[in-house]
Protein backbone atom coordinates (compact mmCIF):
# COMPACT_ATOMS: atom_id res chain seq x y z
CA UNK A 1 0.00 0.00 0.00
CA UNK A 2 3.16 2.41 0.86
CA UNK A 3 4.52 2.21 -2.56
CA UNK A 4 1.31 2.17 -4.39
CA UNK A 5 0.67 5.46 -2.48
CA UNK A 6 4.21 6.66 -2.83
CA UNK A 7 4.16 6.55 -6.50
CA UNK A 8 0.69 8.74 -6.23
CA UNK A 9 2.37 11.66 -4.57
CA UNK A 10 5.01 11.36 -7.26
CA UNK A 11 2.88 11.35 -9.85
CA UNK A 12 1.14 14.45 -8.37
CA UNK A 13 4.67 16.55 -8.42
CA UNK A 14 5.07 15.49 -12.37
CA UNK A 15 1.46 16.43 -13.29
CA UNK A 16 1.40 19.30 -11.08
CA UNK A 17 -2.11 18.24 -8.86
CA UNK A 18 -2.25 20.42 -6.14
CA UNK A 19 -5.31 18.21 -4.44
CA UNK A 20 -6.21 14.60 -4.52
CA UNK A 21 -8.95 12.62 -3.38
CA UNK A 22 -9.07 9.00 -2.27
CA UNK A 23 -12.00 7.14 -1.03
CA UNK A 24 -13.22 3.63 -1.43
CA UNK A 25 -14.76 1.82 -4.28
CA UNK A 26 -14.74 5.01 -6.31
CA UNK A 27 -11.72 6.37 -8.74
CA UNK A 28 -9.46 8.43 -7.59
CA UNK A 29 -9.66 12.00 -7.85
CA UNK A 30 -7.52 15.07 -8.33
CA UNK A 31 -7.72 18.93 -8.53
CA UNK A 32 -5.42 20.71 -11.07
CA UNK A 33 -5.34 24.38 -11.44
CA UNK A 34 -8.65 24.20 -9.47
CA UNK A 35 -10.15 22.14 -11.87
CA UNK A 36 -11.44 18.30 -10.50
CA UNK A 37 -10.56 15.30 -13.03
CA UNK A 38 -11.19 11.50 -12.38
CA UNK A 39 -8.58 9.21 -12.88
CA UNK A 40 -10.92 6.11 -13.87
CA UNK A 41 -7.82 3.55 -13.80
CA UNK A 42 -6.80 4.03 -10.12
CA UNK A 43 -9.31 2.93 -7.70
CA UNK A 44 -8.98 1.81 -4.43
CA UNK A 45 -10.88 -1.12 -2.44
CA UNK A 46 -12.35 0.33 0.99
CA UNK A 47 -10.12 -2.57 2.84
CA UNK A 48 -7.08 -1.15 0.81
CA UNK A 49 -7.95 2.57 2.34
CA UNK A 50 -8.20 1.38 5.83
CA UNK A 51 -4.93 -0.65 5.39
CA UNK A 52 -3.15 1.67 4.17
CA UNK A 53 -4.16 4.52 6.83
CA UNK A 54 -3.42 1.58 9.23
CA UNK A 55 0.50 2.03 8.00
CA UNK A 56 0.21 5.61 7.47
CA UNK A 57 -1.72 7.40 10.81
CA UNK A 58 0.10 7.07 14.38
CA UNK A 59 -1.51 5.27 17.30
CA UNK A 60 -2.45 8.59 18.34
CA UNK A 61 -3.76 9.47 15.42
CA UNK A 62 -5.74 5.74 14.74
CA UNK A 63 -6.71 6.97 18.38
CA UNK A 64 -7.96 10.75 17.20
CA UNK A 65 -9.96 9.35 14.63
CA UNK A 66 -11.82 6.08 16.27
CA UNK A 67 -12.83 8.85 18.43
CA UNK A 68 -13.56 12.27 16.11
CA UNK A 69 -14.35 10.37 13.40
CA UNK A 70 -11.53 12.60 11.20
CA UNK A 71 -7.95 13.48 11.90
CA UNK A 72 -5.25 15.86 10.51
CA UNK A 73 -1.72 15.53 10.05
CA UNK A 74 0.88 16.62 7.91
CA UNK A 75 3.47 13.85 6.63
CA UNK A 76 7.06 13.69 4.15
CA UNK A 77 6.29 10.80 1.58
CA UNK A 78 9.69 10.54 -0.89
CA UNK A 79 10.74 14.15 0.52
CA UNK A 80 7.52 15.70 -0.79
CA UNK A 81 5.13 17.44 2.05
CA UNK A 82 1.62 16.48 2.17
CA UNK A 83 -1.14 17.63 4.36
CA UNK A 84 -4.02 14.82 4.79
CA UNK A 85 -7.67 15.37 6.44
CA UNK A 86 -8.96 11.56 6.85
CA UNK A 87 -12.55 11.39 7.41
CA UNK A 88 -15.87 9.12 7.48
CA UNK A 89 -18.36 9.14 4.84
CA UNK A 90 -20.83 5.93 3.37
CA UNK A 91 -18.02 4.85 1.67
CA UNK A 92 -16.42 4.36 4.84
CA UNK A 93 -12.49 6.05 5.11
CA UNK A 94 -11.44 8.69 2.76
CA UNK A 95 -9.03 11.42 1.98
CA UNK A 96 -8.10 14.96 1.29
CA UNK A 97 -4.93 14.97 0.37
CA UNK A 98 -3.26 18.54 0.02
CA UNK A 99 -0.17 18.32 -1.70
CA UNK A 100 2.87 21.09 -0.69
CA UNK A 101 5.06 23.33 -1.88
CA UNK A 102 8.13 22.16 -0.67
CA UNK A 103 9.86 25.94 -1.13
CA UNK A 104 8.50 28.64 1.86
CA UNK A 105 8.00 31.51 -0.11
CA UNK A 106 9.28 35.30 0.72
CA UNK A 107 7.05 38.09 1.77
CA UNK A 108 7.36 39.40 -2.08
CA UNK A 109 6.73 36.30 -3.59
CA UNK A 110 3.52 36.27 -1.66
CA UNK A 111 2.31 39.64 -3.20
CA UNK A 112 2.50 41.21 0.64
CA UNK A 113 3.11 45.08 1.48
CA UNK A 114 6.74 45.18 1.30
CA UNK A 115 6.27 47.25 4.74
CA UNK A 116 5.74 43.37 6.37
CA UNK A 117 9.71 42.98 6.44
CA UNK A 118 10.18 45.12 9.08
CA UNK A 119 8.54 42.67 11.40
CA UNK A 120 11.49 40.53 11.11
CA UNK A 121 13.06 43.08 13.04
CA UNK A 122 10.75 43.06 16.02
CA UNK A 123 12.20 41.39 19.06
CA UNK A 124 8.91 41.65 21.61
CA UNK A 125 5.62 42.13 21.65
CA UNK A 126 2.19 40.53 19.60
CA UNK A 127 2.03 39.73 15.78
CA UNK A 128 -1.40 38.79 15.26
CA UNK A 129 -2.35 37.21 11.78
CA UNK A 130 -6.40 36.58 11.12
CA UNK A 131 -8.82 35.71 8.54
CA UNK A 132 -10.83 33.14 7.39
CA UNK A 133 -9.87 29.64 6.87
CA UNK A 134 -7.99 28.83 3.94
CA UNK A 135 -7.08 32.58 2.79
CA UNK A 136 -2.90 31.98 3.76
CA UNK A 137 -2.69 32.91 7.16
CA UNK A 138 -0.23 29.79 7.38
CA UNK A 139 1.74 30.57 4.66
CA UNK A 140 2.28 34.31 5.74
CA UNK A 141 3.64 33.57 9.20
CA UNK A 142 6.52 30.82 7.17
CA UNK A 143 7.31 34.08 5.34
CA UNK A 144 7.95 35.91 8.27
CA UNK A 145 9.68 33.38 10.24
CA UNK A 146 11.83 32.52 6.95
CA UNK A 147 12.81 36.35 7.20
CA UNK A 148 13.39 36.23 10.86
CA UNK A 149 15.69 32.73 10.28
CA UNK A 150 17.85 34.44 7.60
CA UNK A 151 18.30 37.71 9.20
CA UNK A 152 19.50 37.30 13.04
CA UNK A 153 20.64 34.75 15.39
CA UNK A 154 17.26 33.91 17.50
CA UNK A 155 15.52 30.52 19.16
CA UNK A 156 12.41 30.19 17.50
CA UNK A 157 9.64 27.77 18.55
CA UNK A 158 6.62 26.97 16.36
CA UNK A 159 3.58 25.44 17.84
CA UNK A 160 1.26 23.88 15.18
CA UNK A 161 -1.50 21.93 14.17
CA UNK A 162 -0.15 20.22 11.74
CA UNK A 163 3.66 20.87 10.57
CA UNK A 164 2.97 22.21 7.33
CA UNK A 165 6.44 23.92 5.93
CA UNK A 166 9.20 22.18 7.43
CA UNK A 167 12.18 24.75 8.55
CA UNK A 168 15.72 24.49 8.54
CA UNK A 169 17.24 26.43 10.52
CA UNK A 170 19.98 28.91 9.27
CA UNK A 171 20.90 32.16 11.28
CA UNK A 172 17.76 30.87 13.53
CA UNK A 173 17.59 27.95 15.69
CA UNK A 174 14.23 26.66 14.80
CA UNK A 175 12.81 23.86 17.03
CA UNK A 176 8.68 22.69 15.54
CA UNK A 177 6.51 20.93 17.26
CA UNK A 178 2.89 19.88 16.85
CA UNK A 179 -0.65 19.01 18.49
CA UNK A 180 -0.96 15.52 18.98
CA UNK A 181 2.53 14.04 19.03
CA UNK A 182 4.75 16.77 20.79
CA UNK A 183 2.00 17.97 22.92
CA UNK A 184 -1.45 17.70 24.28
CA UNK A 185 -2.69 21.10 23.74
CA UNK A 186 -1.38 24.77 22.51
CA UNK A 187 -1.88 25.87 26.09
CA UNK A 188 0.73 22.72 27.29
CA UNK A 189 2.85 23.71 24.62
CA UNK A 190 3.06 27.79 25.42
CA UNK A 191 3.80 26.89 29.01
CA UNK A 192 6.62 24.38 28.05
CA UNK A 193 8.19 27.10 25.06
CA UNK A 194 8.38 29.79 27.98
CA UNK A 195 10.46 27.48 30.01
CA UNK A 196 13.04 26.93 26.88
CA UNK A 197 14.58 30.09 26.89
CA UNK A 198 12.69 31.20 23.09
CA UNK A 199 13.06 34.59 21.53
CA UNK A 200 10.32 33.68 19.24
CA UNK A 201 7.31 31.51 19.87
CA UNK A 202 4.61 30.86 16.76
CA UNK A 203 1.09 29.38 17.78
CA UNK A 204 -0.69 27.82 15.03
CA UNK A 205 -4.09 29.08 16.50
CA UNK A 206 -5.41 31.00 19.13
CA UNK A 207 -8.64 29.68 20.32
CA UNK A 208 -8.97 28.57 23.94
CA UNK A 209 -8.77 30.82 26.96
CA UNK A 210 -5.62 29.29 28.51
CA UNK A 211 -3.97 29.70 25.26
CA UNK A 212 -4.75 33.14 24.45
CA UNK A 213 -3.62 34.29 27.96
CA UNK A 214 -0.24 32.43 28.21
CA UNK A 215 -0.03 34.38 24.82
CA UNK A 216 -0.38 37.47 26.16
CA UNK A 217 1.74 36.95 29.08
CA UNK A 218 4.48 35.51 27.15
CA UNK A 219 4.03 38.86 24.63
CA UNK A 220 4.84 40.66 28.25
CA UNK A 221 7.51 38.93 29.44
CA UNK A 222 9.55 40.15 26.67
CA UNK A 223 8.98 37.41 23.95
CA UNK A 224 7.89 38.16 20.28
CA UNK A 225 4.97 35.63 19.56
CA UNK A 226 3.63 35.46 16.02
CA UNK A 227 0.10 34.15 16.21
CA UNK A 228 -2.92 33.26 14.17
CA UNK A 229 -6.62 34.05 14.96
CA UNK A 230 -9.82 33.18 13.00
CA UNK A 231 -11.34 36.97 13.02
CA UNK A 232 -12.58 38.74 9.79
CA UNK A 233 -11.54 42.45 10.79
CA UNK A 234 -9.79 43.94 13.74
CA UNK A 235 -12.22 44.75 15.97
CA UNK A 236 -13.69 41.33 15.88
CA UNK A 237 -9.64 40.05 16.52
CA UNK A 238 -10.19 42.11 19.42
CA UNK A 239 -12.66 41.21 20.73
CA UNK A 240 -12.52 37.72 21.20
CA UNK A 241 -9.08 38.62 22.79
CA UNK A 242 -10.70 40.61 25.57
CA UNK A 243 -13.67 38.69 26.15
CA UNK A 244 -12.43 34.91 25.93
CA UNK A 245 -11.57 35.66 29.62
CA UNK A 246 -14.20 36.83 32.49
CA UNK A 247 -15.58 40.23 32.84
CA UNK A 248 -13.68 40.60 35.94
CA UNK A 249 -10.59 40.16 33.61
CA UNK A 250 -10.97 41.91 31.18
CA UNK A 251 -9.66 45.14 31.41
CA UNK A 252 -6.34 43.53 32.82
CA UNK A 253 -6.18 41.71 29.44
CA UNK A 254 -7.04 45.39 27.24
CA UNK A 255 -4.22 47.02 29.14
CA UNK A 256 -2.20 43.95 27.98
CA UNK A 257 -3.19 44.11 24.31
CA UNK A 258 -2.68 46.99 24.71
CA UNK A 259 0.67 47.33 26.10
CA UNK A 260 2.00 44.46 23.73
CA UNK A 261 0.30 44.13 19.94
CA UNK A 262 2.83 45.28 17.38
CA UNK A 263 1.23 44.38 14.12
CA UNK A 264 -2.71 43.06 13.43
CA UNK A 265 -2.79 41.82 10.20
CA UNK A 266 -6.51 40.58 8.79
CA UNK A 267 -5.96 38.67 5.38
CA UNK A 268 -8.40 38.10 2.50
CA UNK A 269 -7.90 37.28 -1.06
CA UNK A 270 -9.39 38.96 -3.88
CA UNK A 271 -9.13 38.41 -7.47
CA UNK A 272 -8.00 40.67 -9.71
CA UNK A 273 -9.14 40.27 -13.14
CA UNK A 274 -6.48 42.11 -14.91
CA UNK A 275 -4.06 39.76 -14.23
CA UNK A 276 -6.26 36.30 -14.04
CA UNK A 277 -5.51 35.48 -10.25
CA UNK A 278 -5.80 35.79 -6.28
CA UNK A 279 -4.13 38.34 -4.08
CA UNK A 280 -4.16 38.93 -0.61
CA UNK A 281 -6.03 41.95 0.60
CA UNK A 282 -4.69 43.40 3.68
CA UNK A 283 -5.66 45.49 6.92
CA UNK A 284 -2.77 46.49 8.56
CA UNK A 285 -3.13 47.83 12.24
CA UNK A 286 0.13 49.21 13.98
CA UNK A 287 0.39 49.67 17.33
CA UNK A 288 0.96 53.35 17.99
CA UNK A 289 0.13 54.97 20.78
CA UNK A 290 -3.81 55.94 19.00
CA UNK A 291 -4.40 52.35 18.39
CA UNK A 292 -3.30 51.01 21.75
CA UNK A 293 -5.81 54.05 23.58
CA UNK A 294 -8.20 52.77 21.57
CA UNK A 295 -8.24 49.25 22.90
CA UNK A 296 -7.18 49.99 26.78
CA UNK A 297 -10.13 52.47 26.94
CA UNK A 298 -12.47 49.82 25.34
CA UNK A 299 -12.96 52.29 22.22
CA UNK A 300 -12.95 49.81 19.84
CA UNK A 301 -16.18 51.37 17.20
CA UNK A 302 -12.98 53.94 17.04
CA UNK A 303 -10.87 51.35 15.64
CA UNK A 304 -11.29 52.50 11.95
CA UNK A 305 -10.52 56.13 12.55
CA UNK A 306 -7.68 55.44 14.00
CA UNK A 307 -6.37 53.34 11.28
CA UNK A 308 -7.55 56.05 9.08
CA UNK A 309 -5.33 58.71 10.65
CA UNK A 310 -2.50 56.20 10.95
CA UNK A 311 -2.21 56.51 7.58
CA UNK A 312 1.67 57.55 7.45
CA UNK A 313 2.84 55.37 9.90
CA UNK A 314 1.61 52.23 7.86
CA UNK A 315 -1.62 51.47 8.46
CA UNK A 316 -4.26 50.50 6.03
CA UNK A 317 -7.87 49.82 6.15
CA UNK A 318 -8.83 46.41 3.32
CA UNK A 319 -10.48 49.18 1.19
CA UNK A 320 -7.46 51.97 0.97
CA UNK A 321 -5.17 48.75 0.68
CA UNK A 322 -6.73 47.96 -2.47
CA UNK A 323 -6.74 51.32 -4.15
CA UNK A 324 -3.79 52.69 -2.98
CA UNK A 325 -1.49 49.38 -3.39
CA UNK A 326 -3.26 46.16 -5.05
CA UNK A 327 -4.04 48.49 -8.16
CA UNK A 328 -1.57 50.32 -8.72
CA UNK A 329 0.75 47.89 -8.47
CA UNK A 330 2.23 46.95 -12.22
CA UNK A 331 2.87 43.37 -11.53
CA UNK A 332 2.37 40.17 -9.35
CA UNK A 333 3.82 36.64 -9.07
CA UNK A 334 1.91 34.65 -10.48
CA UNK A 335 0.73 31.97 -7.11
CA UNK A 336 1.22 28.90 -9.64
CA UNK A 337 4.87 29.71 -9.68
CA UNK A 338 5.16 29.72 -5.86
CA UNK A 339 2.39 27.26 -4.68
CA UNK A 340 3.35 24.77 -7.18
CA UNK A 341 3.41 21.25 -6.01
CA UNK A 342 7.46 20.60 -5.31
CA UNK A 343 10.37 18.57 -3.30
CA UNK A 344 10.99 19.71 0.05
CA UNK A 345 14.19 21.85 0.46
CA UNK A 346 14.52 20.70 3.99
CA UNK A 347 16.38 17.02 4.40
CA UNK A 348 16.17 16.60 7.85
CA UNK A 349 15.03 13.41 9.31
CA UNK A 350 11.34 12.87 10.86
CA UNK A 351 11.84 11.22 14.28
CA UNK A 352 9.49 10.06 16.42
CA UNK A 353 11.45 8.95 19.98
CA UNK A 354 10.22 5.33 21.77
CA UNK A 355 10.42 6.78 25.05
CA UNK A 356 6.71 9.01 24.37
CA UNK A 357 5.44 5.64 23.68
CA UNK A 358 3.10 3.35 25.60
CA UNK A 359 4.56 0.03 25.99
CA UNK A 360 2.34 -2.71 25.72
CA UNK A 361 1.77 -3.09 28.82
CA UNK A 362 0.68 0.20 29.67
CA UNK A 363 -1.40 -0.29 26.47
CA UNK A 364 -2.88 -3.16 27.86
CA UNK A 365 -3.80 -1.42 31.14
CA UNK A 366 -5.71 1.46 29.35
CA UNK A 367 -7.64 -1.14 27.04
CA UNK A 368 -8.42 -3.12 30.65
CA UNK A 369 -9.02 -0.55 33.46
CA UNK A 370 -12.57 0.83 33.95
CA UNK A 371 -13.47 4.04 31.73
CA UNK A 372 -12.39 7.26 34.16
CA UNK A 373 -15.48 9.31 33.52
CA UNK A 374 -17.73 6.82 35.60
CA UNK A 375 -18.93 8.77 38.41
CA UNK A 376 -18.16 6.73 42.18
CA UNK A 377 -21.20 6.04 44.22
CA UNK A 378 -20.11 7.61 47.56
CA UNK A 379 -22.40 6.22 50.49
CA UNK A 380 -23.13 8.64 53.44
CA UNK A 381 -22.04 7.72 56.74
CA UNK A 382 -24.39 7.61 59.76
CA UNK A 383 -22.55 10.82 60.38
CA UNK A 384 -22.71 12.69 57.15
CA UNK A 385 -19.47 12.34 56.38
CA UNK A 386 -17.81 10.22 53.33
CA UNK A 387 -16.37 7.32 54.30
CA UNK A 388 -13.44 6.21 51.83
CA UNK A 389 -14.17 2.29 52.45
CA UNK A 390 -17.91 2.74 51.46
CA UNK A 391 -16.81 4.29 48.27
CA UNK A 392 -17.82 2.15 45.47
CA UNK A 393 -16.96 2.42 41.38
CA UNK A 394 -18.91 0.57 39.13
CA UNK A 395 -17.29 -1.62 36.94
CA UNK A 396 -19.27 -1.07 33.31
CA UNK A 397 -19.48 -4.76 32.68
CA UNK A 398 -20.50 -6.01 36.26
CA UNK A 399 -23.69 -7.07 36.19
CA UNK A 400 -26.33 -5.79 38.75
CA UNK A 401 -26.33 -8.86 41.04
CA UNK A 402 -22.32 -8.26 41.30
CA UNK A 403 -22.99 -5.09 42.46
CA UNK A 404 -25.83 -5.64 44.76
CA UNK A 405 -23.53 -8.45 46.48
CA UNK A 406 -20.69 -5.89 46.70
CA UNK A 407 -22.69 -3.27 48.16
CA UNK A 408 -23.57 -6.11 50.88
CA UNK A 409 -19.87 -7.11 51.50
Amino acid sequence: MIKRFQEIIKDAIREGLSDIYITGGHPMVSRKHGVIQFHGAVKWTHQEVDDLLRQILTPRQLDVLRERKSVDNAMSISNIRIRINTFTTNRGMSMAIRVLSGYIPTIDELNLHPALHEISKITSGLILTCGATGVGKTTTIAAIINGINSSRPAHIITLENPIEYRFQSKKAFIQQRELGPHMPSFAQGLLDALRENPDVIVVGELRETDSMQIALNAAESGHLVIATLHASNPEEAIYRLCNAVPSNSQNEVRYQLASTLQWLIVQQLVYLKKFGFRVPLLTIVRGTQAVKSTIRENKLNQLENAIQIGKNEGMFTAERYLTEYLETRQSFIPPTRIFRPSMETSNEIIYESPLTKDTPAQKSLKQNSPGTDVEPIIIRSEYGHDEMENMLTIDEGASLQDLIRKMES
